[in-house]
Order: structure tokens, then C-alpha cells, then sequence
């Protein structure tokens, strides 16, 4: 593993935007877990049409997500797979209209986040990221 060096502006912007939503995921999994609660969660999912069984593996994907994005470890690829997540999320609250502060909640919000979440995936880790170093089969150092 090494710890990445910021080269430009760009590199502390993708580092904001990847703490920020490494934050906002963890936050995201705690409501669930302990706001809604796993249950609350599972009924939700299953009131809108989702299989209740995934409000269990779900806010600790978030939990894990959250910790690499803060990390740094894999930014683009993390990143990419919450994309389907926030597609989910957008789902129940399309109706509800865009404002998220309406009755049931809109949609802006996790599109936005969905958004954010592919520009972070475009930048990629930016400044002090842990990167992970594979050997390649066959290179020589």
C-alpha cells in the first residue's frame, strides 16, 4: 500500500468530493441501522416493492463503502458501485416529486448523490488516498 501525493487544485477537489461522500454513506447506514432500524428498513423496502431481506446487507455495504471511499482504497470502483444502489434509492421517492423535504421524500437527493458518485468515479482518489499495488504476473521490477 502507498499513500498518493497531491499534484493540483483537481486532486484536493476529487478529495473533498471522495471524504464527503465516504461521510455522507456512513451516515447514510447509520439512519438505517439506527434511526429506521433494520426492520423499519426491511418494512420500507418491502412497503415500495424491494425484497426486505436486502435492508439487512445493505447499510453495512454502506458502512464498507463509506470507509473505503474516506480510505481512498479502490475510489473509482466504489464509487461505480453505488451507482445501482442510488438508482434503487431514487425509485420509491420518483413519485413524491423532486424536492426530498416533500411527503415521502423526493427524488433530487439521491439522484444528486448518484451523480456525485459517478464524477467521483471520473476523477478517481485525488490527493492522500491509500492505493493498493498488485504484482503483475510476468512484470519485472
Amino acid at each position: 500500500m502507498e499513500l498518493s501525493k497531491a499534484s493540483s487544485v483537481q486532486d484536493y477537489g476529487a478529495t473533498l468530493l471522495r471524504l464527503s461522500l465516504g461521510i455522507m454513506y456512513l451516515a447514510h447506514a447509520h439512519l438505517k441501522i439506527f434511526t429506521f432500524t433494520l426492520a423499519g428498513t426491511a418494512d420500507f423496502f418491502a412497503k415500495v416493492g424491494f425484497p426486505s431481506w436486502m435492508a439487512y446487507p445493505l447499510p453495512f455495504a454502506e458502512i464498507g463503502a463509506g470507509i473505503l471511499l474516506i480510505a481512498g482504497v479502490q475510489t473509482r470502483w466504489v464509487a461505480l458501485a453505488l451507482v445501482p444502489v442510488l438508482l434503487g434509492a431514487t425509485y420509491p421517492h420518483w413519485p413524491n416529486g423532486w424536492v426530498f423535504t416533500a411527503t415521502g421524500g423526493g427524488w433530487e437527493y439521491p439522484v444528486f448523490l448518484m451523480l456525485a458518485s459517478l464524477v467521483q468515479a471520473l476523477l478517481g482518489d485525488g490527493a492522500y488516498a491509500l492505493r493498493l499495488r498488485f504484482a503483475r504476473v510476468g512484470y519485472a521490477h
